[in-house]
């Protein structure tokens, strides 16, 4: 299946748009894979994500050393799940943060917007996975149930993956 770039990130944003929390994963600097709760900040999805970190957080100095990262995000509710692996920056730009800013990054801010500590990750995806399935028990046990009546078996989850960032023309990508 090929289909546009920006058709992609419009699917993979209406996945986790009310996904407030992320697993956020890095390499350690021993090497090791470290995963760990990151709010994801509200804004439109449109290939990058953004989050805020304080610059004396161990993942600042994992991501100069390999900016490789995964963030994972899950909805239960929705039984919708998406992985998206990119690449990772530390960024200190105070008008970003205005943009950002949000009452609730004041719990982990006390200074606000101005906080010395306070930096933000820019992850630019490169890549995404999904498995989206029937959003709800009733829904999977209603597929379940027309799947054993039926010739065909139903499918109990839509699975895709993409490369959304490549040295290739957008156009020319493949999405599976």
């Amino acid at each position: 299946m090929s289909d546009s770039r920006a058709e992609h990130i419009a699917q993979l944003a209406e996945l986790i748009k009310d996904v407030e929390v992320a697993m956020f994963t890095t390499v350690g600097v021993d090497g090791r894979l470290y995963s760990r709760p990151l709010g994801t900040q509200q804004v439109a999805f449109d290939g990058d994500l953004w989050f805020a970190t304080a610059a004396d957080s161990p993942k600042v100095a994992e991501i100069a050393l390999n900016p490789r990262v995964n963030v994972a995000y899950a909805s239960t509710s929705k039984n919708t799940y998406v992985s998206v692996a990119g690449n990772a920056r530390i960024v200190d730009d105070r008008a970003k943060v205005e943009a950002l800013w949000s009452p609730a990054m004041k719990l982990f801010f006390p200074g606000g917007k101005d906080d010395p500590n306070l930096r933000l990750i820019h992850v630019q995806a490169e890549s995404a996975e999904y498995w989206d399935g029937p959003g709800t028990l009733l829904g999977r046990a209603l597929t379940f149930v027309l799947s054993a009546v039926q010739d065909e078996p139903g499918q109990l989850a839509d699975n895709g993956f993409c490369l959304l960032y490549t040295s290739d023309a957008a156009d020319d990508m493949q999405c599976v």
